[in-house]
């Protein structure tokens, strides 16, 4: 593992590393923010994914968050968002390949050989991170656009590895809508059967705990009819008696000016429930 980014942000370190993913058979970077209480004591961990397009650079130097983190003493894990390198397959568009991995196993030919996007972030790399930084187990996870369907997802399909989730504009029903539909089809195959083992929508009617789930979605987002449908997840949640906070934000749109105007509110969310014993 190689450091190769390291900046002092708000008492602690704001750094990037590489390391060789046995998971994915290349080389990957991640970005982890270690609050100042890192220096003396082992703090929980908020993982977060990104959203179409992004590595781990997007939320780090857009988001703001390093300040409440700070505050309440939490390091912030951001994995890229994809497999990468000139061996693993890519297509052409945003949505499909290098900075698309919607965080799922892929099955399907050339996309199976490195897009294990889903057990690396559930796996691999907090092993990397617990044995390698002041970190203790208890976990949280967070994600905008494909990286909110990439949280709510990896929580509902691993019981107990998280205390909380949260998302910003998630991808709620990728069954349901264009963005999931093409990448479903690409690296899992026709059988929409098996598609729901990464539909949050799906995943939830049968969800074998009730982590506390808050998601803010702005009512300007441009994709929100189209592509993210969050109605339809609450009323799956209402249906199965699982607690989601659905908070819909007047004049916001699917930009980091969003996620930094209330992800002060999402980590205190987290911190509450990381620190809960």
């Amino acid at each position: 593992m190689e450091r190769v980014e390291h900046r002092a942000c708000f008492g602690g370190w704001q750094d990037v590393y590489q390391h060789a993913s046995a998971t994915l058979g290349c080389v990957m970077r991640f970005a982890i923010y270690l609050p100042p209480q890192a220096g003396h004591t082992k703090v929980p961990v908020l993982y977060w994914l990104s959203g179409l397009t992004c590595s781990e650079q997007n939320f780090i130097t857009k988001a703001g968050a390093q300040r409440y983190a700070a505050e309440h003493g939490i390091a912030i894990v951001c994995p890229d968002t994809s497999p990468r390198g000139d061996a693993v397959a890519d297509a052409e568009g945003y949505d499909l390949g290098k900075g698309a991995g919607f965080y799922v196993n892929a099955t399907q030919a050339p996309w199976a050989a490195h897009y294990q996007m889903h057990d690396y972030v559930a796996h691999e790399l907090p092993a990397v991170i617990e044995a390698n930084f002041a970190v203790t187990s208890a976990r949280a996870i967070s994600g905008h656009s494909m990286g909110g369907h990439g949280a709510l997802t990896l929580a509902l399909r691993n019981p107990g590895l998280y205390r909380s989730v949260s998302a910003f504009s998630p991808i709620v029903a990728p069954m349901q809508v264009p963005w999931g539909q093409k990448a479903f089809a690409a690296y899992l195959g026709d059988d929409v059967t098996t598609w729901a083992q990464y539909d949050a929508c799906a995943l939830i009617k049968a969800a074998a705990e009730k982590l506390p789930i808050l998601i803010d979605q702005g009512e300007a987002d441009e994709f929100l009819d189209g592509q993210l449908k969050p109605w339809l997840l609450k009323g799956a949640a209402d249906a199965s008696g699982y607690p989601v906070c659905l908070r819909m934000q007047p004049g916001h749109d699917h930009s980091y000016y969003f996620i930094a105007s209330f992800i002060g509110e999402h980590i205190a969310h987290h911190a509450f429930n990381l620190k809960s014993v």
